[in-house]
């Protein structure tokens, strides 16, 4: 019995799967993207190691590499499983498993999850409020979309992450540059655009599991800040999880879960829902993931309910025991969290804070650059300079050490003009 897992970017180091198997029995096999290990600046571990064997595959995204090597793999080992905890490895994951034969997501359950038109059609069907969108195939039908909504309007690839591909036009002007530079019939998004009305109001993410059909976990956070404004926002990137006694809390996760059922994910899956809580004091879905949220949120959830989401993600599908935090009856955080950004911004590096924060609060601490590092403008959402967790008894309490965290890293960041 093998596990197949796919890895598409981000650190092995970090995505300890060898822990998270390391009581199944049978081969396991990797296949990873070469460019993004690079990125990393990390190597394959060494055969029988960690797995049984370790690929690592150029043009990852872009060749049919990986689809050719995994079933060749299929015919020298009894792949049982395929694991994939990366967003853009959902789809080809699901579809070697139909080819496969295997269990786990297939292609009809990721489909509503990856694409935001059929997504939203879903949900709104099941009565959850959504912006007004039109998909894109022509400069004119965004025009038209402008003079019946006005701006601000969002434009962006309905099957992207991270917010890549994202613009927010606020004015004919932008309109005008977008249109000229941006707006590309034969570019790598076209025509798969959709342009959305802008909601006002602050962005809350729900984060949980499900398993066996069932949601066993589940809490909001509020994000602090502007997500598209990762290339311009140089100050604190706050995103704090809710007070329990908060009746908004309450409010998301039941919409969440009306998103979720609307979605029909699968049997196992860790969800990560994006929604805008506007000045009027209604709810909109922004958009839902059947994966684990980026930057720390897997460690936020991690403070607050004492489990790794993608380990139980990973090790339901498998069958194997999940951590004892993770029951029948829906567990409530046992504390609270609050996670703090900065994002790269120009200048070269000439000192770093040295060593780990004096804080015992501080759950999560990465620094990702060193001294005669040369920042640009952070080139995508998770284009990191710094990213930290905390935990707390409240909210109120999670803000307070985010900023004095802040302060001490900053008083020990030199940069020089580039």
């Amino acid at each position: 019995m093998t596990v197949l897992v796919l890895h598409h970017r981000g650190s092995l180091d970090g995505t300890p799967y060898g822990e998270w198997l390391a009581d199944y029995d049978g081969d396991k096999l990797l296949i990873a993207s070469r460019d993004h290990l690079a990125l990393v600046a990390e190597q394959l571990p060494p055969d029988g190691e960690v797995f049984t064997r370790s690929f690592a595959v150029d043009g990852y995204e872009t060749s049919g590499e990986l689809e050719e090597l995994a079933l060749r793999l299929a015919e020298e080992y009894d792949i049982r499983y395929v694991i994939a905890c990366q967003e853009l490895d959902l789809q080809r994951a699901a579809q070697l498993r139909e080819i496969l034969g295997l269990p786990g997501q297939r292609t009809d359950t990721v489909r509503p999850f990856r694409d935001k038109v059929v997504m939203k059609q879903q949900v709104a069907a099941a009565g959850v409020p959504v912006a007004p969108y039109r998909t894109l195939e022509s400069a004119t039908e965004l025009l038209g979309f402008v003079a019946e909504h006005g701006y601000p309007v969002v434009v962006k690839p309905r099957d992207s992450a991270g917010s890549v591909g994202l613009h927010i036009l606020h004015s004919e002007q932008e309109l005008d540059a977008y249109l000229a530079e941006g707006f590309d019939l034969y570019g790598p998004y076209q025509p798969n655009l959709i342009v959305e009305a802008f909601v006002p109001g602050s962005m809350c993410h729900v984060d949980g599991l499900v398993v066996d059909g069932k949601v066993v976990a589940a809490w909001p956070s509020q994000y602090q800040y502007t997500l598209a404004s990762y290339a311009t926002d140089t100050g604190p990137r706050l995103d704090l999880t809710l007070d329990l006694d908060d009746p908004l809390a309450h409010r998301l996760i039941e919409f969440t879960e009306r998103s979720l059922d609307a979605l029909g994910g699968p049997q196992e899956y860790a969800f990560h829902a994006e929604v805008f809580h506007t000045p009027e004091d209604e709810l909109v879905l922004c958009e839902v993931a059947c994966r684990t949220g980026g930057a720390l949120i897997r460690d936020i959830v991690r403070t607050m309910f004492d489990f790794d989401p993608s380990a139980a993600w990973v090790r339901a599908q498998l069958g194997l025991p999940l951590p004892e935090s993770v029951g029948a009856e829906r567990a409530l955080p046992r504390q609270m969290s609050g996670q703090l950004v900065l994002m790269k911004r120009p200048g070269r590096v000439l000192a770093v804070p040295e060593g780990e924060p004096p804080f015992p609060w501080v759950t999560k601490y990465q620094v990702f650059v060193s001294p005669g590092t040369v920042m640009r403008t952070a080139g995508f959402s998770a284009d990191f300079l710094l990213t930290a967790l905390v935990c707390g008894d409240d909210q109120a309490q999670c803000r307070e050490r985010l900023a004095e965290l802040e302060e001490w890293f900053l008083a020990g960041l030199e940069l020089a003009e580039v």
